[in-house]
């Protein structure tokens, strides 16, 4: 797969969601290395913050930005290990109207070929809530890294082919 290089890049508009009880800007690692990543594509970072691992947080900051005109895309990392306070995935079930399965199975195949089995303990997930992509990455560097090189670097590249989710967007609210 290659990107179509008579397209014109379109930047998207990108906010980034850590998900921590401990993490503050200062030590976020895997925020910054999407918010990296991000920038090296020629993407906008539209907002970044913190939330605590609570359900009720992540909802109500995924509902500013899925409210935002600015935001076209939601990456959180963080919160999505099996443990008791990993709740960031059913907190997108509470915002979102579409899943995309998909990637959460495509994620586990690429982190599979990092940290083998260890991967099943990752409930990376996605969806679409009110014409906003939302994907939900684990907490650490490496994971933030596969996940953006091995899937959405390309497909939030509307050059990439044969399909990708940035000429979705205008889309994404059709009934």
């Amino acid at each position: 797969m290659a990107a179509d290089e008579a397209i014109a890049f379109r930047p998207v508009r990108i906010a980034v969601l850590t998900v921590s009880d401990t993490r503050t800007i200062a030590d976020d690692r895997s925020g910054d290395r999407l918010v990296e990543r991000l920038a090296t594509a020629g993407h906008v970072l539209a907002a970044r913050t913190i939330v605590r691992d609570d359900a009720d947080a992540i909802v109500a900051q995924l509902h500013a930005w899925i409210e935002d005109a600015g935001v076209e895309v939601v990456l959180t990392t963080g919160g999505t290990g099996v443990t008791g306070r990993d709740v960031t995935p059913e907190a997108l079930a509470r915002v979102w109207d579409k899943e995309i399965p998909g990637f959460g199975e495509l994620f586990r195949w690429l982190s599979y070929q990092s940290i083998g089995t260890s991967t099943i303990q990752s409930r990376a997930t996605a969806g679409v809530a009110r014409g906003t992509y939302i994907f939900a990455l684990p907490g650490s560097t490496g994971a933030v890294t596969d996940a953006w090189d091995g899937i959405l670097a390309s497909q939030l590249d509307i050059r990439h082919r044969p399909c990708n989710f940035v000429e979705l967007l205008p889309r994404l609210e059709e009934r």
